[in-house]
């Protein structure tokens, strides 16, 4: 199959360690941009559900993720070169510190061959600043650095400050004032960002402050790419029952790609406020915060019903972490308050202190082979036999379960359908 290329203005948003701002940065890039008039369209590094729902509404586009490991370097080439046609700019959000993890943001970098901005937190830093610039720049010969952004500084006395050594060929790019108002986090994450009723503002607010060098020109990159191949028609004619409110909420845009592409018609419902099931062959329940939302959820029994006679009648259901979480027999939440759930799934839930679980999984059944990511704060108690073990690609000994029970199939597991459609297919087809 031959190569495609496009050739477009591209960067990529990373920075030494997490908690330097690089969504904020790279929400506040692509806002700036569209205010240009100029399309933008965003990706993010990585296994992420909370970034990518700040940075659609910032570009106006969906955000798919790009990953050497979950996504694969064929699909991710694909998904940058499919944008490249139509995006005048192609912003990447890295993941964690730019040469963390296997693969890192920097191996996607060098692959794709696409420059790095560094983003550094610079709020309790001077000189130094110019050091850790330039140990970016040049850890690695293959990844090649653009420039940087100062984020979180104090004064213009204090930019002179960090500018004063960094190199010629290494330019401070732009500068964000610390003053300037960020966006707000949960414990997974950033809150979605149908919550922020203000987001448009604050974006605003942050774009309005962003004091960007004459010399910050987005490189043009060439993006290479082999076309993608057609998905047989799997779900031809099956419809499929999503559950999509504040509570279910974490869903990659490839995941529904990936079921239109075989076939299957998505009809979106919501457990919170809809009291009947839409007329469907089967069900998906993502993850999300349902913890957040225990006593709408168990008030509202006829969808409970709905969804437990759903399941007797022996129609399929795949229900990922907070999915699966409203499935069981109750649920509850850190302050120790308890609601009964759809109670289908034999065990209870319960929401602990710190974090239990983050890591990349890989699920074997048959010859099957799909891949995801697992990020939660609960426990099962008392959880029913699994059918299989996710296992961990970098050392992690965090193995997540994959229960079955009629025709429903659950697990903590956030799953990248894409890797693996025809073991998707099977958990679906009536």
């Amino acid at each position: 199959m031959s190569m495609q290329s496009h050739n477009c203005a591209a960067l990529i948003i990373a920075a030494p360690a997490s908690g330097q701002g690089k969504t904020t940065i790279t929400a506040t890039l692509a806002w700036h941009y569209r205010r240009q008039g100029k399309q933008v369209r965003v990706f993010k590094v990585g296994p992420d559900f909370l970034d990518p729902m700040i940075l659609s509404f910032a570009s106006g586009n969906p955000v798919y993720q790009v990953d050497l490991w979950m996504v694969g370097e064929a699909h991710s080439r694909q998904r940058i070169a499919e944008a490249a046609k139509q995006a005048d700019i192609i912003l990447i959000e890295g993941v964690m510190g730019l040469f963390d993890g296997t693969p890192s943001t920097a191996d996607l970098a060098a692959i794709l061959n696409i420059p790095v901005l560094a983003v550094i937190d610079a709020s309790a830093m001077a000189q130094t600043f110019a050091a850790l610039a330039f140990g970016l720049a040049n850890f690695r010969q293959d990844v090649q650095l653009a420039g940087v952004l100062a984020n979180r500084v104090g004064s213009p006395r204090h930019a002179e400050m960090l500018n004063v050594n960094l190199p010629d060929n290494l330019p401070c790019l732009a500068t964000m004032p610390r003053q300037t108002e960020s966006l707000p986090s949960r414990y997974l994450g950033l809150v979605q960002a149908d919550e922020l009723t203000d987001l448009a503002e604050r974006l605003d607010k942050l774009a309005d402050s962003l004091a960007l060098n004459p010399a910050f020109v987005l490189p043009e990159c060439p993006i290479h790419s082999k076309p993608a191949e057609e998905l047989p028609l799997l779900l031809q004619g099956i419809r499929i029952g999503m559950a999509k409110d504040a509570a279910f909420a974490f869903i990659y845009q490839a995941n529904l790609d990936c079921l239109t592409a075989m076939g299957a018609e998505l009809v979106f419902f919501s457990p919170l406020t809809d009291s009947t099931l839409p007329e469907v062959d089967s069900l998906y329940l993502p993850g999300g915060y349902p913890e957040l939302h225990l006593e709408k959820l168990s008030q509202n029994l006829p969808m409970r019903q709905a969804i437990c006679e759903h399941i007797k009648a022996d129609k399929p259901v795949l229900a990922e972490c907070g999915g699966m979480l409203y499935l069981c027999s109750s649920l509850t939440d850190k302050d120790g308050h308890q609601a009964e759930m759809c109670g289908v799934l034999d065990a209870t839930a319960k929401l602990q202190a710190r974090l239990t679980a983050l890591a990349l999984q890989q699920v074997t059944i048959d010859t099957h082979s799909l891949r995801g990511h697992t990020y939660h704060h609960s426990l099962l108690e008392n959880p029913p036999a699994a059918i299989a073990h996710g296992e961990c690609p970098n050392g992690n000994k965090l193995s997540e379960a994959v229960f079955q029970q009629q025709r429903l199939t659950a697990s903590y597991i956030h799953f990248y359908f894409p890797s693996s459609p025809a073991l998707i297919a099977r958990w679906l087809l009536p």
